[in-house]
């Protein structure tokens, strides 16, 4: 099978626990788009937190944002394809976070929002931030912290997704228990602690498809690697679904193979052995 399509995950996937990606990766990847493959970002990130993984690979393909809500063109600047949270569905969730004191950020148009009087959000944000000292300003991930996000809801043009943390697992889930029963919405677990909620439908995978169609190339030509559960969609899709060594047993069952955690060269590795 002749690959023409490189879908990649950033968080644990490409990216290494220290946000860089392995000088290896970098070179393949290179190598990749200069025989005329295509290589695009599909990631559970705002296109804000994207800017130092998107020009360090010199990228020139759309990027698909927040699970496949959004694909995002950083050329022309601007969403091409999108299917955001309408504002009574935002309004709708912020009351039941407030009931099961969960606490989050709120993915809109070109920021991510936090509530002021979060201190748990707050030290995630924080988190982030310390990282990003490292990087230009014009490459940091943008956060703003707001007094009401049901006021913000009403005042963005996009809300994109909601970010949930808790260190309480059993509490989260059974908040996406609550959430998709009561509310009709989809939640994915992008990390051990994160809970991502969007509009249902959207999808890592069938974003993926819609792009690589436009494109006029058929699924079974692109080869995609993820480490989590809002991978799948995208993993058992393509031609070849690759899981990382650091992915739970339940992805790597699913996908049609593992190589090694993101500390190590499989990307590249299997890049050269099935790509190049």
């Amino acid at each position: 099978m002749s690959y023409r399509v490189i879908a990649l995950d950033l968080d644990g996937t490409l990216l290494t626990p220290q946000k860089t990606i392995l000088p290896e990766s970098i070179t393949a990847l290179h190598r990749a788009r200069e025989a005329g493959v295509k290589v695009v970002i599909v990631t559970g990130r705002h296109h804000v937190a994207i800017h130092p993984f998107y020009q360090a690979l010199a990228l020139d393909t759309p990027a698909i944002c927040c699970n496949g809500t959004y694909l995002y063109d950083y050329q022309a600047k601007k969403v091409l394809e999108s299917d955001s949270l309408r504002a009574e569905q935002a309004t709708q969730l912020i009351d039941l976070l407030d009931a099961h004191r969960v606490h989050g950020l709120m993915y809109v148009d070109d920021a991510m929002l936090y509530l002021d009087s979060s201190d748990h959000v707050k030290a995630h944000v924080t988190r982030t931030q310390n990282w990003a000292q490292s990087l230009p300003e014009a490459q940091r991930p943008v956060f703003r912290s707001v007094a009401s996000l049901k006021q913000a809801a009403q005042e963005v043009d996009s809300i994109w997704k909601f970010a949930l943390t808790d260190a309480d697992i059993p509490k989260l889930r059974q908040f996406t228990l609550a959430v998709e029963s009561e509310l009709n919405l989809a939640c994915e677990w992008s990390w051990h602690d994160q809970v991502d909620v969007a509009q249902r439908g959207n999808s890592k995978g069938a974003r993926l498809a819609q792009w690589v169609k436009s494109q006029g190339i058929p699924l079974n030509e692109v080869i995609a690697f993820g480490d989590n559960y809002n991978d799948l969609s995208m993993l058992e899709s393509v031609g070849m679904g690759v899981a990382m060594g650091n992915a739970d047993e339940a992805i790597k069952a699913r996908a049609d193979m593992t190589i090694g955690t993101n500390l190590e060269t499989g990307i590249a590795e299997t890049i050269y052995k099935y790509v190049l």
